[in-house]
């Protein structure tokens, strides 16, 4: 069991790192000026069940591999960054497509869509494998067993507070789009925005260091 003094230090230390803009803030936050404040929403919900993927390696063991393999971790790396960059640039490209897309929900990408986007920009994010794989186990305590279960627990509690964070960032955004879209060159200015976000930070884990 882990004690709650080590609880409370985790969401501290969480809430210190999760809500830091990283991959998946700023891809929520695009997004939201890109489709608007639901769609968003729903690629926090694809990022964090793409979260998992990083918690469930390193509670199979499987985090020390990573950490140790330079070039798999840089190929994980690399594949984020390729896809932000896509999602970006086919985000510029479809700016002058905004004002037909507000007219009719049926222009927004199908929700599944959306959700396995977001879940491949979780899955990929090189600031998760590092938080669950080298701060998580800090604040397991070993000799009270079931270290996998205790990371479990651990991860669920940072899961928590990276939906109510990344939310909070993308409804804030999903405001702010409102303004725009009052005025079609408004709307083709945050659609360019949106897109330009996401490419930067595909460009920004692309160049990340591998350590």
């Amino acid at each position: 069991m882990v004690p709650p003094s080590h609880l409370a230090a985790l969401v501290l230390a969480a809430l210190v790192i999760i809500v830091i803009p990283g991959p998946n803030v700023l891809f929520a936050v695009g997004r939201a000026l890109t489709l608007g404040r639901r769609p968003a929403l729903l690629s926090v919900l694809g990022a964090t069940l793409g979260s998992t993927v990083p918690l469930m390696a390193v509670v199979l063991g499987l985090g020390t591999i990573l950490a140790a393999s330079a070039m798999l971790f840089t190929f994980i790396k690399i594949a984020g960054a390729a896809y932000l960059i896509y999602l970006g640039v086919m985000a510029i490209r479809d700016r002058k497509d905004m004002a037909t897309a507000l007219e009719s929900a049926a222009e927004h990408p199908p929700v599944g869509r959306i959700v396995r986007q977001g879940f491949v920009v979780g899955a990929t994010n090189p600031k998760a494998y590092v938080f669950f794989g080298a701060v998580l186990p800090q604040f397991a305590v070993p000799e009270s067993g079931a270290l996998p279960m205790q990371l479990l627990l651990l991860g669920a509690i940072c899961l928590a507070i990276q939906v109510l964070s990344d939310s909070c960032w993308a409804i804030l955004a999903g405001t702010a789009r409102s303004w725009f879209v009052r005025s079609p060159r408004r709307l083709e200015a945050v659609g360019t925005t949106g897109g330009v976000m996401i490419i930067g930070v595909g460009a920004s884990v692309a160049l990340s260091g591998s350590h």
